[in-house]
């Protein structure tokens, strides 16, 4: 199972949610799902992500020294437990240019893709995708239902007729960021799929939108349409660390995780914000 990660133009990836680069969250998050090669789509403007993924005795060296095992181990499985490709998107054109720029290092297999910017609170909802894909033959996309007046910030999923009320769906349509009123229904796609190999034929056809952009949901539509696609609730906390106050409400609850930092939170929060 290979899993390309996309990215943009800045280096958000290494910012730290708590003490832990979101990018290694990332990378964690495939290896529990039980992916074995990992492609990050980067940019050559971003030296960074290539010298986090570099073996780096040294660095694991250091924060074995300052205690820091767990973390030290996470590192190190880099390049031993799973093998970490980089291919280049240097001048972006949407997710759907993004994925097919994996396309060689991906090969004639079904693949996982991982938005960066959108953490998990474990690996549970895309081992579920794997399954379903290896059970089924068909892509599997991760969909949560939300307020109405929220869809028109997202790709939003037509159900085939007969789905279940909590899935798994069938997919027959999907539309990118319609207005609340042109809106197929509240199930909207959130930044975990596993795609079956032909979507690149069917991204090979996408046409530019207004913005030059290829979107990777006219391609999920083509699957759609073939009956090629299936969608899951999604399971887990979700954090859209895209956004200022994403980013901090997953720092806070990763902090809050550890109990003696815990402890060190409530007592700021108390003297500030009281």
């Amino acid at each position: 199972m290979v899993s390309p990660v996309s990215t943009n133009l800045y280096t958000y990836e290494l910012l730290p949610i708590f003490d832990v680069p979101a990018l290694q969250l990332i990378i964690d998050e495939a290896i529990g799902a039980g992916c074995d090669h990992i492609v990050l789509v980067s940019s050559r403007q971003k030296p960074g992500l290539e010298a986090y993924i570099a073996p780096s005795p040294d660095v694991v060296a250091k924060l074995r020294d300052q205690g820091r095992n767990d973390v030290a181990d996470r590192l190190a499985r880099i390049g031993s437990d799973v093998r970490v490709s980089v291919t280049y998107q240097d001048n972006p054109k949407g997710l759907g240019h993004a994925v097919g720029c994996a396309r060689e290092l991906v090969g004639n297999e079904p693949f996982a893709v991982l938005l960066p910017d959108e953490l998990r609170g474990d690996s549970g909802l895309l081992r579920l995708l794997i399954d379903s894909c290896e059970e089924t033959g068909k892509s599997a996309i991760e969909l949560k239902r939300v307020p109405m007046d929220q869809v028109s910030a997202y790709g939003v999923v037509t159900v085939t007729e007969g789905s279940p009320a909590d899935g798994p769906f069938g997919i027959c349509g999907v539309v990118e960021k319609p207005k609340s009123e042109d809106a197929p229904s509240d199930l909207i796609i959130l930044g975990r799929y596993v795609l079956t190999p032909d979507i690149f034929v069917d991204i090979d056809a996408l046409q530019p939108h207004a913005n030059g952009e290829y979107q990777l949901t006219d391609a999920l539509l083509a699957q759609g349409l073939r009956g090629e696609l299936l969608g899951h609730l999604t399971t887990t906390k979700r954090w859209d660390t895209g956004t200022p106050t994403g980013w901090l409400e997953a720092v806070l609850d990763a902090a809050a995780s550890q109990p003696h930092v815990n402890h060190m939170m409530t007592e700021w929060f108390k003297k500030n914000l009281s």
